[in-house]
């Protein structure tokens, strides 16, 4: 007997609404509480050096960098650069000398541009000032708790790993579309990084924290490997694992904001990770689709409701008793997803009606990130496509011109 094609089409359609109904339960089950805290056994302490590259002022900018001054870490020396010699940044660092003399604080103005990605260049400028054995990054919106250090350079006293790195939450400063960008981080961002790692994908590295020896650095070829990479906290645990070294996803989740004020300014950012997300991995960018579950919701509940006739009910009814299955496990699911991501119970009501305008955003987003072969990076236009030429040690990604 031949299947026709218009039935083969309706049991696809299908499949991607269970699909995405399973992936919001396994992603519920795979995130964390925030809060939640892993016990690190310490087996001696190494000295550390912090590079925090800076660009601009930032509504919580003196805030988060305090964070960093707070550590108990017994020794650390703290390294932020700027390649502006007028650059806002600089009164903010000014304060934080003022206010923490204990502190080791040290200030780059260093205006050369090395390549492509001026936040590489910055590094490159910044690691000629670095003094310790272990190298941590950290974007500039990033806020930790006091035990960060220590936590995060634990897993490096194994010869095997290579870069630490850590996930982390988003909060929102300002109204609106920032409650809706934290909900890309909160809800999609940390959940699908999660679900990778529980299948033992280990193919990541984030600019909220990427800790490494000064050996493994200069192993890959220094900063300099990256300078003309559009996604270089990635590439710079790529190039660690190509060496055979291991990437270690912390228990330590850090905290950034989240502050653009339009609909535009959050179109661009996230426009950004999700095409910078294709560029290094396409399969894994094409199987996103999958991850935004209330747009499958919609579609299962309206096939759903469509078969609910006496004789289309008689017709498919194994289809129509699993759409309608898949629909309300989903929603369960996804409200799950919601409560496991909020930080308390007034987040998780007040965002509650956020969640089905976050997934149908992302993916149209998703489709929008499909095509293009730029991104906007604070103001500056950067290209996508790559081509990889291979260097002495590494692949590295060198962006068309």
């Amino acid at each position: 007997m031949t299947v026709q094609p218009v039935v083969l089409l309706e049991w696809l359609v299908v499949a991607f609404c269970c699909a995405a109904t399973v992936y919001a339960g396994v992603a519920a089950v795979a995130m964390p509480f925030f809060g939640k805290r892993a016990a690190v056994r310490h087996v001696g302490w190494t000295s550390v050096s912090v590079l925090k590259p800076l660009c601009g002022i930032e509504p919580r900018l003196y805030e988060n960098l305090v964070t960093f001054c707070e550590q108990v870490h017994p020794c650390f020396q703290l390294l932020f650069g700027v390649s502006s010699p007028v650059d806002p940044a600089i009164a903010v660092v000014r304060r934080l000398q003022a206010a923490y003399p204990h502190c080791d604080i040290e200030l780059v103005i260093d205006s050369r541009v090395h390549g492509s990605n001026l936040k590489v260049s910055n590094l490159i400028n910044m690691a000629e000032r670095a003094r310790h054995e272990i190298i941590v990054l950290a974007d500039s919106d990033i806020a930790v708790e006091p035990d960060y250090l220590d936590r995060v350079t634990a897993p490096l006293a194994d010869p095997d790993t290579g870069v630490v790195t850590c996930l982390y939450r988003a909060q929102s400063v300002g109204g609106f579309w920032p409650r809706v960008g934290a909900l890309f981080i909160n809800e999609w961002f940390a959940p699908s990084v999660r679900v990778a790692h529980a299948g033992g994908s280990r193919r990541f590295g984030f600019g909220a924290t990427l800790a490494l020896r000064r050996a493994t650095l200069a192993g890959i070829g220094g900063f300099e490997a990256l300078k003309d990479c559009l996604a270089d906290d990635y590439w710079l645990a790529e190039h660690a694992r190509v060496l055979g070294l291991n990437t270690v996803l912390s228990s330590v989740m850090v905290a950034t904001d989240v502050i653009e004020p339009t609909f535009a300014t959050l179109w661009l950012r996230e426009m950004r990770w999700l095409r910078t997300i294709r560029s290094v991995n396409p399969s894994g960018f094409a199987s996103l689709c999958i991850t935004f579950t209330t747009p499958w919701l919609l579609i299962g509940a309206l096939f759903a409701v469509s078969l609910s006739g006496t004789e289309a009910v008689n017709a498919h009814p194994v289809m129509a008793l699993t759409l309608w299955t898949s629909t309300l496990t989903g929603i369960i699911a996804r409200i799950l997803l919601h409560a496991r991501s909020a930080r308390y119970s007034r987040s998780f009501w007040h965002d509650l009606p956020l969640v089905p305008l976050r997934d149908m955003l992302l993916a149209l987003q998703w489709l929008g990130a499909a095509f293009g072969s730029h991104v906007v990076w604070r103001g500056a236009r950067m290209p996508v496509v790559n081509r990889v030429t291979q260097t002495r040690t590494s692949i590295v990604e060198i962006p068309d011109r």
